[in-house]
């Protein structure tokens, strides 16, 4: 897709833009999936300022993906330990999916990930998305466990990728 940059998000108002479109690019699965802000309180689609700020606070980077000066996309890069960093809240608007933009962005996450001395991605995501879970995997992730926690109406997979 031409003319798509992907830049650190630094300054108050681009947080509340990023927040915004996580919100946007995950409410089409807390649809399909029936999630509401009581029955999954900690899905991205209700993610709220504060939310969005801890996860900044904790030192994670956060990078808006622009289309000119539209953003239409978001991922977080958050740093585990010395080799492993977890990838958070990739999001994507509807109207940009299924155009090459999230294979975009995981390029640029591993890219980002090696030049900053990290061996392994890792992601929790819905373990019932299955069509998530395939594209993970297509992009070289492999499953490597669940869990069943008592306050999520779904179960979650773990995945890793190494880089």
């Amino acid at each position: 897709m031409e003319g798509l940059a992907i830049r650190k998000i630094t300054d108050e108002l681009a947080l509340k833009i990023s927040l915004q479109v996580i919100r946007e690019a995950f409410s089409t699965v807390a649809v399909s999936f029936a999630l509401t802000a009581e029955t999954a309180p900690t899905h991205p689609a209700f993610i709220d300022e504060a939310r969005l700020g801890q996860l900044k606070n904790k030192g994670a980077m956060l990078f808006g993906v622009f289309l000119e000066t539209q953003q239409i996309g978001f991922v977080a890069v958050e740093k585990s330990d010395e080799a492993i960093y977890y990838l958070e809240k990739l999001a994507v608007l509807p109207p940009y999916r299924r155009q090459g933009v999230g294979t975009k962005i995981m390029n640029f996450a591993c890219s980002y990930v090696r030049q900053i001395g990290g061996t392994k991605l890792s992601i929790g995501i819905m373990n019932e998305n299955t069509m998530l879970k395939r594209w993970y995997q297509d992009y070289g992730f492999l499953e490597i466990g669940s869990k069943k926690y008592q306050h999520l109406p779904f179960s979650v997979c773990f995945m890793e990728k190494s880089l």
